[in-house]
């Protein structure tokens, strides 16, 4: 085992490292434990693992910067390309959005055995945080009465993708019928939600209909299905539109090229905090690099956010990202016939169709193939977000190597806190601004399509790389108390919430936050063995 390295005396631990088949690292750029072994001196030990923290920060913001503003903006042009309805598009599409550094990170982790209890404790631990302190968060933020049928329909298939995930537990491993339940569980939560849809709006035409002013009776108000309270539908204007010149210009294709590469808007600078720009300064490289490697298309802007000589860049940088990173790069850097690069027939097949489109277009008007961009901004997104999660995942190994942590409770409390933490400042968000229905749909609606895409194509990738059952490795009691406790909280939500009349007041945001710290206290007491099953 890799975690007696640390018994090991400080001069034969990197031999140690060398030597032992469990330390290896099949996935990503950075061999971490060798890095902090061989490469560090011991002396250097410490300052190796602050970089090591410093590092997964940074990975963390790049998981979530990329989600937020490349890979869902595509998501986006994408559905309203397709011409998907609200609900359809927020089941799938915006659920695949906002859910991705969650789903592609489990998917990495279960990549190994090993490795698979980072993915568990990941999507527990997100669980048991969304449905705890960000809707208990709400409730104390901005309580109200949440929509009956659209929270019970959605606690009913959360408590289905739990209890599917404890059976597997309770077997240690997942066959190919079970791991393509989870997507055909979804797939049903998807059309439940499409029909009952469809059924509200019936009865709302039903109701409204012989109405003269369009509104129902007081003895007639129905819950709102899913509907977007107006939040969605506002037209957010770009700062730039204030200051477009009223007599037209023309820009040069240069100035067009550098202005789109600019992350920073100078008006919001000056109107921001000095920490709010610390930030930014750390973010502009990796949004600078993103710029140039990612497209995005805005199907709400007149010229759908076409740049001409950008876009004809990213038709080189974009097929180049996906082949370096497929795999870490292996695909990339094989030689064809052992001397030709894969990475170079690419570029040269990438150099030859940018080069069409930029002289068979123009700078004004963006061509009728443009929304293929969000493809292409689509899949070089999930590429870079999927590098990402690999990164965190071997890097969250290693610090469970050096601090003898478990798989599962770094994957509880670093991994879900990490990915779960901005939808927690966005939703709070919402609900102060007004919206807490949409904000409590949104906690229960991502973690669904969290739980049953992460395992279900984390375990199917698996299968189609190596062997036709995944095994997991136990991780012991705290696994049990993970899937405990988030099937606890569900349960009282699904009792209490009917109760009150789906009215999710202070008292009860409150009581939500106090099991989160409760179920906290007795992971970690489980997981440094103060609990434990049998005798002292």
């Amino acid at each position: 085992q890799c975690r007696a390295v640390m018994n090991v005396s400080v001069e034969k631990r990197c031999a140690f490292i060398q030597s032992t088949p469990d330390c290896e690292q099949d996935d990503g750029f950075i061999h971490y434990l060798r890095a902090a072994f061989c490469q560090f001196s011991p002396r250097l030990f410490a300052f190796a693992m602050f970089l090591y923290v410093l590092w997964l920060l940074y990975l963390f913001m790049v998981l979530g910067v990329t989600a937020s503003k490349f890979f869902c903006p595509n998501l986006s042009a994408i559905s309203t390309s397709l011409r998907l309805t609200h609900n359809v598009a927020g089941v799938t599409f915006l659920a695949f959005g906002n859910g991705a550094p969650d789903v592609f990170s489990a998917v990495a982790a279960f990549a190994h055995p090993r490795t698979a209890g980072l993915a568990i404790g990941a999507l527990f631990g997100a669980g048991i945080f969304v449905t705890t302190v960000v809707a208990g968060s709400i409730a104390l933020v901005k309580p109200f009465t949440v929509a009956s049928r659209p929270f019970l329909r959605d606690i009913i298939f959360y408590m289905a993708a739990v209890f599917w995930t404890f059976v597997i537990f309770f077997k240690g491993s997942v066959s190919l019928p079970e791991a393509l339940g989870y997507l055909g569980l979804y797939v049903v939560y998807v059309l439940t939600v499409i029909i009952s849809a469809f059924i509200y709006n019936r009865q709302k035409l039903r109701i409204n209909g012989p109405l003269q002013n369009g509104s129902p009776g007081p003895g007639l108000v129905l819950d709102s299905e899913d509907d977007d309270p107006g939040f969605a539908d506002k037209n957010i204007q770009d700062y730039e539109s204030e200051y477009r010149p009223l007599l037209p210009y023309t820009e040069s294709t240069s100035s067009i090229f550098l202005s789109s590469l600019n992350p920073v808007d100078n008006r919001k600078w000056r109107r921001k905090s000095w920490y709010w720009r610390v930030v930014k300064v750390f973010k502009v490289p990796l949004e600078v690099l993103l710029l140039l490697t990612v497209p995005v298309v805005d199907p709400d802007r007149e010229d759908r956010n076409w740049k001409r000589p950008l876009n004809c860049l990213h038709l080189v940088t974009g097929p180049l990202v996906c082949t370096l990173t497929l795999q870490s790069g292996r695909y990339g850097l094989y030689a064809i016939q052992g001397e030709f690069p894969v990475w170079v027939l690419v570029l040269l097949i990438s150099l030859f169709i940018s080069a069409i489109v930029f002289y068979t277009t123009s700078n004004q008007q963006p061509p009728r193939f443009h929304f293929l961009f969000s493809l292409l901004g689509f899949l070089v997104s999930a590429m870079w977000i999927n590098t990402a999660a690999t990164e965190v995942v071997s890097l969250l190994r290693t610090l469970g190597v050096v601090f003898n942590l478990s798989n599962t409770v770094l994957g509880l409390t670093l991994l879900a806190w990490g990915n779960s933490i901005g939808d927690c400042f966005s939703d709070i968000t919402i609900a102060r601004q007004g919206y807490p229905r949409m904000a409590i749909s949104a906690c229960f609606g991502g973690i669904i399509f969290n739980m049953l895409f992460g395992v279900g194509l984390g375990c199917l990738f698996q299968m189609f790389n190596n062997q036709h059952v995944v095994k997991l490795e136990p991780e012991g009691l705290l696994e049990w108390v993970l899937a405990g406790a988030l099937g606890l909280s569900l349960v009282l939500s699904f009792i209490l919430v009917p109760v009150q009349c789906f009215h999710l007041g202070r008292a009860y945001g409150a009581l939500l936050l106090l099991f989160y710290v409760t179920f906290l206290l007795v992971a970690l007491l489980t997981e440094f063995k103060t609990i434990h099953l049998w005798g002292p």
